[in-house]
């Protein structure tokens, strides 16, 4: 046990607290008297991974494989393993994640406890969808192995529940079969919001994974202007060499103001927006650059400084989606602050896999922001007004500030769902929220 200042991939807030390593799953949780909550890779973005004052349980040595099947894609491990370990046995045999998010260095068990979502959510829903079984370990030493069949309700409260129903100890997943490591990509500019929709309506049939790049902060005609990315695994050979997994590039050291600030993120926009001179272009990426850009720099958010950033992603419903968007985005430009990180996607129809998942029908928006203090904090309110408005929701795994109002509207299910809470596990996140 040692005494350590957590932090999320954010790198605000921080939190003083207890650091317990967890490395066999077979032990009891310690007994501390502190309040508990585990603790991956750190890869949240916001305080649903901390627990100020409380203890992590540091599940990332839970790292070892248990089975996998290569005839069905059937894969059984502990829940500190990445899902980078997860595609380097699994893909030299025709195997991938059927669902990822936008890092490959997420733990099993983090993925779980946020029910995290990727490009193909309309075609494959979220990352709890695929698991198969898990094992939970209460503090009162109980093991229960849970399914999509318990009637309990624990296993929809452990899927997507923030780490507070206990510890994941292991998982077994449902992987996809794949041809290769590559993929067929084509990037569409488009020039205004419709134009999103219309594309997102129209890709949404023929193409497994679908995104958006978007220029938060251009105006009038062309707001929501953006790069449409749409792909789907291409034929190749499963047995190919396939590049490493480590990053090429780092940022060694927090610069001491934000790298993202006014002077930059305009031309930035600018010049992202005008990358490619066709309007649509065609090309087979490997997989890592397709799905995983930022994982190829390391330590990437260092560089928005020592005050670390804050990213605000909602999901706005059908009915609201188009003219909210359109709000949040007027009311980034007249803000000048703006997002080089400005991702737009549709979610699908697929119903919720947990109890506080946060993929839903709709249209989804993510930004990340440096920390410039209070006037941030003010601006993300208006934000926050406009969804809780157009009736939509915020990640409680990308947020470190919502309101508790906000939070009881968008996850209504959050009363059942506390009943599941281990009494003895906790979060800054949930303190927060319940307030």
């Amino acid at each position: 046990m040692s005494a350590g200042r957590g932090q999320s991939w954010g790198r605000y807030p921080q939190a003083a607290q207890q650091l317990l390593p967890v490395i066999d799953r077979a032990a009891a949780l310690p007994d501390t008297g502190a309040s508990l909550l585990p603790h991956g890779n750190g890869r949240s973005y916001g305080d649903s991974c901390l627990n100020p004052g409380g203890a992590l349980l540091m599940a990332g040595g839970l790292d070892r494989f248990i089975a996998f099947d290569p005839s069905t894609g059937v894969i059984r491990c502990e829940a500190g393993v990445t899902l980078a370990d997860i595609i380097d046995i699994a893909l030299p045999q025709g195997w991938f994640l059927p669902v990822t998010p936008g890092t490959r260095y997420a733990t099993v068990g983090g993925a779980i406890a946020n029910d995290v979502h990727g490009k193909n959510h309309h075609r494959a829903g979220s990352f709890g969808h695929h698991v198969r079984r898990l094992e939970l370990l209460r503090s009162d030493g109980l093991r229960v192995a849970l399914d999509d069949t318990d009637r309990s309700g624990l296993f929809g409260a452990t899927v997507g529940g923030l780490g507070l129903t206990g510890l994941i100890t292991w998982a077994e997943l449902q992987l996809r079969r794949v041809p290769g490591p590559w993929m067929e990509t084509e990037s569409i500019r488009f020039d205004s919001l419709d134009a999103f929709f219309t594309l997102s309506r129209e890709s949404a049939a023929d193409f497994e994974y679908t995104v958006a790049w978007i220029d938060c902060l251009a105006t009038g005609r062309q707001l929501g202007r953006g790069h449409f990315l749409r792909g789907d695994h291409a034929r190749g050979n499963p047995q190919a060499a396939i590049p490493s997994t480590r990053p090429r590039r780092s940022i060694p050291v927090v610069p001491p103001v934000s790298m993202v600030n006014r002077l930059t993120l305009r031309p930035f926009n600018s010049l992202y927006y005008w990358r490619q001179p066709a309007r649509s272009r065609r090309h087979v990426a490997h997989y890592q650059s397709y799905f995983y850009p930022l994982d190829g720099i390391n330590d990437w958010n260092r560089m928005y400084g020592p005050a670390g950033f804050l990213q605000h992603q909602c999901v706005l419903p059908p009915a609201t989606a188009r003219d909210a968007t359109a709000e949040l985005l007027r009311e980034i430009s007249r803000s000048g602050r703006g997002s080089f990180l400005a991702v737009l996607k549709e979610f699908g129809t697929a119903p919720a896999a947990g109890m506080l998942s946060f993929p839903r029908p709709g249209t989804t928006l993510a930004l990340d922001f440096p920390n410039t203090g209070p006037d941030l904090f003010t601006m993300l309110e208006r934000l926050d007004r406009i969804v809780a408005e157009a009736g939509g929701a915020v990640y409680p795994a990308k947020d470190a500030r919502m309101s508790g109002a906000l939070f009881r509207q968008a996850f209504p299910a959050w009363e059942a769902f506390a009943s599941h809470i281990d009494p003895r596990f906790s979060s800054g996140f949930w303190r927060r929220v319940m307030e």
